[in-house]
């Protein structure tokens, strides 16, 4: 037996799921309007960096950077400060210690003397470490670096990042506007002062792998950004002298129409990036996979981060300086409070008796003052919903019997 509706029922439907809607792309999240809070929270998070670059004495560069000898050997078991108390009672005074993997990594500035004392000098390290871990001396990895060959490094890769940081400039002004390129460019900033600030902070390694990652991943925060700025460009387009909407509530639409892609973008790039960095350290014991695994991963986050909480919001204050767009906003505000303030005057009209009344109720005559309408001097009085257009038809006669 089926049940049978009745008036009083509720056939409304339900409303779809955040995740219907974010497939949609109908979700209505106000992330220009919210702006302040990312910017507070990023702020607080590069504070936090700064802080911790400063009291840890700068980054973890690796011997690559800095110059100096490198060893690693197979220690399952033994302790950083083990290692550090045996290299140390050999006379070195600057010595960093890291566990990579089931090894241990043993950095010392460059040994100092000729060959054969510099030699000599590793082979004491050498020996230090087979007896604690218990490895054979051919398991141990050396690796030595001068100064000048860090200092190279360093510069290649400040005038990577400077040359990249131009050609992005350049290529987004060319392909949208200089805005946008602003934004893009503030953005890619507040990424590597997260990263540098966690690496800071955390003292982990920096090396070439490091430094190869992280250029990768501001290439994945660009592209995620003009996907953006692409929508954004087309909606700007709908916007005209009698919109109802102003450039930062189009940002937000846009925002919301790319949300679920950038989503899945994300996620896309992010399980591959995981399956190097757990494989590449867990499973392999490769310190190079693990370097660039871990740059990826916490470049992969911010940026997808900075492309929706901070680019995409300084786009929409730097436009709403802009004269034409600044005008926009002021005449849709001026509208929407002209919508919320009271009817006054006589010309202003309530609106009408039948579509306010509720369901049952006659819509006669009234006594009250809020139901009789105004009409200006002169003007023809409308006429009431109920009122017919044209007399009635006369009734036939009915025939005589």
């Amino acid at each position: 037996m089926s049940a049978t509706l009745t008036p009083d029922d509720d056939v409304t439907s339900p409303r779809p799921s955040i995740w219907r809607r974010l497939y949609h792309g109908d979700t209505d999240f106000q992330f220009v309007a919210h702006a302040r809070r990312g910017f507070v929270l990023s702020g607080v998070v590069i504070l936090i960096g700064v802080v911790g670059l400063l009291a840890r004495g700068g980054l973890n560069l690796g011997i690559d950077f800095t110059g100096g000898s490198q060893w690693e050997v197979p220690a399952q078991g033994v302790s950083v400060t083990d290692a550090e108390d045996a290299i140390e009672g050999l006379g070195f005074t600057e010595v960093s210690v890291q566990e990579v993997g089931d090894d241990l990594r043993v950095q010392t500035p460059p040994l100092e003397g000729t060959d054969a004392e510099r030699q000599d000098a590793s082979n004491e390290v050498i020996t230090a470490l087979t007896d604690l871990t218990g490895a054979a001396p051919e398991e141990v990895v050396v690796n030595d670096v001068g100064p000048s060959w860090g200092d190279e490094i360093s510069e290649k890769a400040l005038r990577a990042l400077v040359f990249f940081m131009l050609a992005i400039l350049i290529y987004i002004t060319v392909r949208f506007e200089l805005r946008m390129a602003v934004a893009t460019i503030a953005a890619l900033f507040h990424d590597i002062l997260v990263v540098v600030g966690i690496y800071a902070l955390f003292q982990l390694p920096v090396t070439p792998a490091t430094v190869v990652a992280f250029l990768t991943i501001l290439g994945f925060s660009i592209y995620d950004s003009i996907v953006i700025f692409d929508r954004v460009d087309e909606n700007t387009r709908l916007l005209t002298s009698g919109t109802k909407m102003t450039y930062s509530e189009m940002v937000d639409l846009s925002l919301n129409q790319v949300l679920m892609r950038s989503i899945n973008t994300q996620i896309t790039a992010l399980l591959p990036i995981l399956s190097v960095l757990l494989v590449g350290s867990l499973v392999l014991g490769q310190a190079s996979l693990q370097e660039f695994g871990m740059a990826l991963f916490l470049g992969q986050l911010t940026g997808a981060y900075s492309s929706i909480f901070i680019a995409a919001p300084i786009l929409a204050k730097l436009k709403e300086r802009e004269p034409r767009y600044k005008a926009m906003h002021q005449r849709i505000s001026e509208r929407r409070e002209a919508g919320r303030s009271p009817i006054e005057g006589d010309d202003a009209a309530l609106p009408d008796a039948d579509a306010t009344a509720p369901a049952g109720a006659t819509t006669g005559s009234s006594s009250s003052p809020k139901a009789a309408r105004k009409v200006p001097k002169g003007a023809v009085p409308p006429r009431p919903s109920g009122a017919r257009t044209h007399p009635p038809r006369p009734r036939k006669k009915g025939k005589k019997r």
